[in-house]
Parts: structure tokens; sequence; C-alpha cells
């Protein structure tokens, strides 16, 4: 892949971008379908959380495994198999009779996605070998996730209004058919030169543990809390003991590595409970259609697509502290206006939070991925990244699980036509402070976090654990996959 021109390489650029494009619009639409969603299929609060849930914790579930597995068997060939099933899946939940149904088939999806993101990345950590401009490619995939959220609240809003919610599953056909026709066309196939073996018991302990977690926050099941950490518990002794492990905890010496992986659940955790209660409030609460609520939500969208190539650039030239301070100052203080000065009462607030967290998200994401994949081996570029990505679908998961609790716990009515009483708006608003101070306090931990760990100290970690992971650690148990 090193040979590949100029232009072969912005070629690869994009066709990745694309995968990213109908991943990241599919969420983005699906947030402003979910009050419609909820009112022909009769669903709750917690209902329209598992919508959201189930994809995210089945791609987080995965994603590690799909670096390690595109590493092993080949790059091209993972990320076609993941665009046929994200489009076959698509397709499904577009004729989902029921709930159930809608969720079992956005466990299709999640299949398919968590073979495009990571690869994709490391696809890209893979072409883009120069630092800066591996910086600035990143900064280009960054740039997607704000077209997505520009274009998602329109498209999505002019869908669900004129077609219904079904049809926002559509768009995903013809572009995954057009990426998947490209990768097989373009795309130069890839592999680690020693990639790991499988780590089927590790897999299954991850699988535990995201989903124990998120059951027992949408469902409040002790029982599934003590199951999580028993998992969580088995990860920490099992893992180590194995030489090839599906999560490599040497990683997590690396300060800038830890840092960004704790910086992508509380940034992307903000995101997914923005998202998820903006788009109840705008619709059951002050009673918009889907396309005027998506228009609504345009500043936080096109500040997010403005700032995230910046991001990218600024990280290739001064790196990554600058872009992840500003980020988590300006999220944490639109959390604060809608917590302290109730945002909601004024459209100048609303927008002024708007804006604010629409730059903090646009400026976080580039300084994630280029922190996490810098430093490691490019050997490792598939688990590195899928580590990443990983962490992002976490922070997804758990925003939509406890943003969606706390919202379900203070109100009383279920989405629908009594939806928009006077009573379901003063509980709504009521819970929604409580809410405003998580996403509030994930910006405050990404400032933190971001002060912490970019410094020369951590630096120096990085560089440590990059020799460390150069150099094969002996293992007290042989590994028996």
């Amino acid at each position: 892949m090193s040979e590949l021109t100029s232009r072969r390489r912005l070629l690869v650029l994009g066709i990745c971008c694309m995968s990213l494009l109908i991943v990241s619009l599919d969420n983005t639409i699906l947030n402003v379908a979910l009050p419609s969603m909820g009112r022909e299929l009769g669903a709750s609060v917690s209902g329209l959380q598992w919508t959201i849930d189930a994809y995210t914790l089945v791609l987080a579930s995965l994603l590690m495994l799909a670096g390690s597995t595109a590493d092993r068997i080949g790059r091209r060939k993972v990320f076609m198999a993941g665009l046929v099933l994200f489009t076959l899946g698509s397709a499904l939940c577009s004729v989902a009779p029921s709930l159930e149904l809608l969720v079992v088939f956005r466990m299709v999806q999640a299949v398919g996605g968590s073979m495009l993101n990571p690869v994709a990345m490391s696809i890209i950590t893979n072409t883009f070998t120069d630092p800066a401009e591996r910086a600035r490619a990143i900064g280009v995939w960054g740039g997607v996730v704000g077209i997505s959220m520009a274009a998602g609240p329109l498209v999505g809003g002019v869908l669900v209004d004129s077609v219904g919610w079904r049809s926002t599953f559509w768009v995903n056909l013809p572009v995954g058919l057009a990426a998947l026709l490209l990768t097989w066309r373009y795309v130069p196939e890839s592999r680690a030169p020693r990639p790991r073996r499988a780590d089927p018991v590790g897999q299954l302990l991850v699988i535990a543990l995201l989903g124990s977690l998120t059951y027992a926050i949408i469902e409040k099941s002790p029982v599934a809390a003590g199951v999580a950490a028993a998992a969580l518990l088995g990860v920490l002794r099992y893992e180590p003991r194995r030489r090839e492990p599906l999560i490599d905890l040497r990683f997590f010496r690396s300060a800038p590595f830890s840092g960004a992986t704790v910086i992508a659940i509380a940034a992307f955790a903000a995101l997914a409970g923005f998202l998820f209660m903006n788009t109840l409030y705008l619709q059951d609460v002050r009673g918009y259609s889907a396309l005027h609520a998506g228009l609504y939500m345009l500043p936080m969208a096109g500040l997010t697509f403005v700032c995230a190539p910046l991001s990218g650039r600024m990280v290739g030239s001064r790196g990554p502290r600058l872009p992840l301070l500003i980020a988590g100052a300006t999220m944490a203080a639109s959390g604060l206006l809608f917590a302290i000065f109730q945002a909601e009462t004024s459209n100048a607030l609303l927008f002024t939070g708007y804006v604010l967290f629409g730059i903090g998200f646009g400026l976080v994401n580039a300084p994630i991925t280029n922190t996490a994949v810098s430093g490691m081996p490019r050997a490792q570029a598939g688990v590195a990244a899928a580590v990443a990505s990983t962490s992002r679908q976490i922070g997804a998961t758990l925003g939509v699980a406890v943003i969606g609790t706390v919202l379900a716990s203070g109100v009383a009515t279920a989405a629908g036509a009594a939806a928009r009483s006077t009573a379901y708006a003063d509980s709504f608003l009521d819970a929604s402070r409580t809410a405003w101070w998580i996403i509030s306090g994930c910006g405050f931990l990404v400032f933190l976090v971001g002060a912490l760990t970019t410094g020369a100290w951590a630096q120096s970690t990085a560089l440590s654990c990059a020799n460390r992971l150069e150099e094969p650690e002996p293992s007290p148990e042989p590994s028996r996959a």
C-alpha cells in the first residue's frame, strides 16, 4: 500500500469515508425518526432506547474481533463482507413489522457495521504512512461525521414527513452497493505481517460485559449488573494470561491511548444522549415535525461539519492538546447552559447551546483517532483502531442507556399522542435537567483527561508502550485458541 500514487490513496480514503457515511448517517436519521417510529410501533422510551442500543451494543462487542480478523485474513475481504451485511440489514429494517424484529434487524446491521469503521481506519492508517498526512486524512474522515450530522436531520426529516420512517433505511442501499463495487475495484488487499490468533473466550467475556451492563442500566436489573461485574473481572484476569488476547491490555500503558479511550467514551456518550433527548424534546414536547426538528438541530450539525477537518489540521500541526481542551470546554458549557439557565425557554439560548456542542464534538473526533493509532506498531493498526472505535460505541450505548433511563424515570407518559400534554412537557423538562448535568460532566471529563494525557510525560509512556508491543511479552499460560 506504500507504493500507491497520491491519487489512488485519495480514492481509497474516499471509499473508506463512504462506509463511515452510511453508518453515521443511519444513526443520525434514525434519531429523527424515533418519535414517528414509536407512535407506529407503540414503543415506550425504553423500547426506543433498544432500537439505538441494540445496534451500538453489538457493534461495540464485535469491533475488536473484526479488527483482528481483518488483520489476519485480509482487510478488504472483511470490509466487503461488512458492506454486504450492513446493506442487507438496512433492507430488512425497512420492512420490520414490529419493534422486536426491528431490534433484531438492527443487530444484523451492527454485525456488518462492526466490519466497516475499524477496518476502514486500519486501511487508512496503512495507506497514509506519513504522520502529518495521516492526521489530515483522519480530519477528512472526521469531517464525514459532520456531513452525516448535517445531512441526517434534513434527509431524515424529509423522508419521515413525506414517505415514513421506514424510508430512512433506504438511503443506505445505493451507497452501500456503490462502496462495495468501488472497494472490489480499487482497494488493495492488506494484512498484518504477524496477525493475532482468535480469542473466543475473550470475545464472549466482552459480549457478556457490554450486554449485561446495558441491560442493567435500561431495565434496572441488579442481576445483570452482577453479571457485568463478573465479566469485567474475567476480562482483567483472563486476557493478560494469553499470548495474543482479544484486548491487549498493554495498550493501556500508553497514557495518550488510555486517555483517548476515556475521551471517546465520554464524548460519544454526550453525543448519543444529546441527540436522543433533543429529538424527543423537539418533536414530542414542542410538537415539531421531523423536518422542523431537523432544521432546529442544524447549527449543531453544521458546526461539527466545519470544525472536524479544522481539528484534523490542528492535530497535524500542533498536536491533540488544543482541540481536546476546546472540545471539552465547549461541550461542558453547552450542558451547563441547559442545566442551569434552562436554554429551552429561549430560542437564542437553545441555538447557542447547539452551537457550543457542535464546536466541541467537531473538534474531539480527530484527536481521539489520531492518538489511538499513532505510536502503535502498524502491524497492530487494526486492533488499535478497533479499540478506539469500540470506545466510541460503548460511549454511545451508555449515553442512550443512561440519558434514556433518566428521562423514562421522570416522564410519566409514553411517547404518542398524549406525549404533547402539559404534564408530559413539564415532567420531560424536569427530567432533562439531570440529563444535561450528565452531558456537561462528560464534557468536563474530556477537558480534564485531554489536559492530563497530552503532555511530555504522556508521550514518553506512548513511546515505552510501543517498544513493549514490538517485543512479544512472555506469557505464563500458552494460548489454547
